[in-house]
This record gives C-alpha cells, sequence and structure tokens, in this order.
C-alpha cells in the first residue's frame, strides 16, 4: 500500500536534501523544491554557493574561480552520493538507479536529478 502522496513525498525529499548540503557541503540552499516525475526526482536549490565561491565565480578567468567551483562541488557530492542515495530511497521506497548533478556559478542554482530502479508508490491525494 503506497505510504503517501506525491506533495508530502516531494516536501520530504527538498527536506532531505537541503539538510545534506548543510551539513554535509557546509551551507544550505535559500530555498529546495523536489518534483517526483516518473522514475526520477528532479531537485532545484537555490542559493547555495557560500560568499567565498561567489567571489571566485566572479573571477573573469574561468579556471580559476568557476571551472573550480564546479570540480570541488562536484567531488563532494560524489563523495557524499551514498549517503545522500540511501536518504531518498528511504524517502521514496525505491532504489537510486543513479544520480546527476550541475551548479551554475552565475546563478548559485544546484540542480539534482536522482533516477530511479522503477516508480515510487504514491497515495491518491
Amino acid at each position: 500500500m503506497p505510504r503517501t502522496t506525491k506533495g508530502a513525498m516531494e516536501d520530504e525529499v527538498s527536506q532531505a536534501v537541503g539538510r545534506f548540503e548543510k551539513e554535509y557541503m557546509g551551507r544550505g540552499p535559500l530555498d529546495a523544491r523536489a518534483y517526483l516525475v516518473d522514475d526520477m526526482v528532479l531537485v532545484r536549490l537555490k542559493d547555495v554557493l557560500t560568499p567565498a565561491e561567489r567571489k571566485l565565480a566572479a573571477d573573469p578567468d574561468p579556471h580559476r574561480g568557476r571551472d573550480l567551483i564546479k570540480q570541488v562541488r562536484q567531488q563532494l557530492i560524489e563523495s557524499g552520493a551514498t549517503i545522500l542515495c540511501a536518504a531518498i530511497q528511504e524517502i521514496v521506497g525505491v532504489p537510486v538507479r543513479s544520480l546527476h548533478t550541475d551548479i551554475s556559478t552565475r546563478t548559485g542554482e544546484r540542480v539534482i536529478v536522482f533516477t530511479l530502479e522503477g516508480r515510487p508508490a504514491l497515495a491518491v491525494g
């Protein structure tokens, strides 16, 4: 029997990813929204850059700032992927197949896409 509604599951995922960003990455987002789409979970995080990262992103040489931020953030999320995927699996009740992410150093937004082994079972309502 399905355990929760789509909206409740999306809210729970948003909170879990926001906590992960705060605890694991050092700074939580200003806003986190999750969307269940078939066998995927899309998470959009706003304002995730630290003040130091914003200064690096402003450097006119992309190799000195923007690329460095992306590389560090990618490495951090890859090293914490097991923790993050386990949290998502716990919420949606379906194993995570893969995790994809990118961050905009211009807007400070990060997008995370989790592909799942199947569709989550949802309650109607």
